[in-house]
């Protein structure tokens, strides 16, 4: 197996042409090849016990996403960009569920009581807002979504993106111009 330029192995370079032209065993051959640095980093990342799950997420957005990929570049590495960007994220949503239990148990100490009108009226808000994000265009909801939804720093948004982040600086403050004056007429209500 010989060394290609940047480190790609002419083997990956063969199997990646394979997998795009179809072959589901090439693909196969390159899970078997980079399945256990895959789960190494997943464990890096901060996905402890479900580094296999982040894992294997990870090579289904991969074959999903090989139509992007560009051929020659080497393989591994935009497989462990992969892996991490889900580790980070399963790590945050993990988080946020934490939290959510923490206040929920906290309102429970202090011997509050779930008001099932505010929660209904919580619901409400919450589906209205969807429905403004969805009014959106594509590039603003993707920039919002990136920003404030997986709360991706700028430069992992222009990365996921592929926009150079000086456009992500600007269309988000756009995007937020523009989602302020569709949700400050809505939320009134």
């Amino acid at each position: 197996m010989g060394r290609g330029v940047g480190g790609v192995t002419d083997e990956d370079d063969d199997l990646v042409a394979r997998s795009r032209a179809g072959d589901t065993a090439a693909f196969g051959d390159l899970v078997r090849r980079h399945h256990s640095a895959a789960c190494r980093m997943a464990v890096l990342a901060g996905a402890g016990s479900e580094a296999e799950d982040v894992t294997q997420e990870a090579f289904v957005r991969a074959y999903d996403a090989l139509f992007a990929f560009r051929p020659g570049a080497p393989f591994r590495p935009w497989l462990l960009r992969i892996v991490v960007n889900l580790a980070r994220n399963q790590a945050r949503s993990r988080a946020r569920r934490a939290g959510l239990v923490l206040r929920v148990a906290a309102m429970w100490e202090d011997g509050g009581v779930v008001d099932p009108q505010g929660v209904a009226v919580l619901a409400e808000r919450d589906r209205r807002l969807w429905a403004v994000l969805r009014s959106l265009p594509d590039k603003d909801r993707q920039v919002l979504g990136c920003r404030f939804l997986l709360e991706l720093t700028e430069s992992e948004t222009a990365d996921v993106l592929g926009w150079p982040r000086g456009s992500v600086k600007s269309r988000t403050a756009r995007a937020l111009a523009r989602l302020r004056a569709l949700v400050e007429p809505e939320m009134a209500r």
